[in-house]
């Protein structure tokens, strides 16, 4: 016979962390966001811009016909490190530069993209180099951005495969709104970004779910 079992789950202790947002007792899941809030979003029109801008800045032209290779952006307190922003950041650059007919070449790896030197100058790691060679770019477009409070510090620039000159660079900013901080943590942080949960004054308090169990 199948009959219901009330479940008692207690002694839970609430940490709070990641993206869980602190608003006070169990609240509703959030409004779904539709095509029309998706179609406000400036974060793409503003790195198109952003591209737009680094192009206009070139000290020298660029042949359309040769390869123009994007790497990731990283992050300037952690060379080695990226985030699922800089990723997406990177890949709409590179869709930006393929459509006004330049030959992108994606840059994803796993070793470094940039050596410090002692007096802190950045520098194309071997590898990087390594590749444009054989691919026979002509420069490579790098960035990094930086994190403060409400705001994050992005920095474009376009080096030349020839001399390791910087031939372009931009910089602009973006808000830290929910979805920027978001893209910034790692995956692991943000499983169920919907939960909310309200907590009172004390560290920690019991939770008593109740639910059917079918046997």
């Amino acid at each position: 016979m199948r009959h219901s079992i009330l479940v008692l789950l207690g002694s839970l202790l609430i940490v709070l962390g990641g993206c869980g947002a602190s608003t006070g007792r169990f609240a509703p899941p959030p409004k779904e966001p539709t095509y029309k809030d998706a179609a406000k979003t400036e974060l793409i029109k503003t790195n198109y811009a952003a591209t737009d801008k680094l192009l206009k800045s070139l000290k020298r032209s660029l042949d359309p016909a040769l390869p123009l290779v994007v790497a990731t952006l990283v992050n300037i307190d952690e060379l080695t490190e990226s985030s699922r922003l800089g990723r997406l950041i990177s890949e709409q650059i590179g869709a930006r530069l393929s459509a006004q007919n330049y030959r992108v070449i994606e840059l994803k790896l796993r070793g470094d993209i940039f050596v410090k030197q002692t007096e802190g100058e950045l520098l194309l790691s071997r590898e990087v180099k390594n590749i444009m060679v054989n691919h026979k770019a002509q420069a490579v477009v790098v960035g990094t951005y930086s994190e403060a409070k409400n705001f994050l510090y992005l920095n474009l620039k376009i080096i030349s495969v020839l001399d390791n000159i910087i031939i372009g660079a931009h910089d602009y900013v973006l808000p830290i709104d929910n979805n920027i901080r978001h893209l910034l943590l790692p995956p692991s942080r943000c499983r169920n970004p919907h939960i909310s949960w309200r907590v009172t004054n004390t560290p920690g308090f019991l939770i008593f779910l109740l639910f059917p169990v079918h046997t």
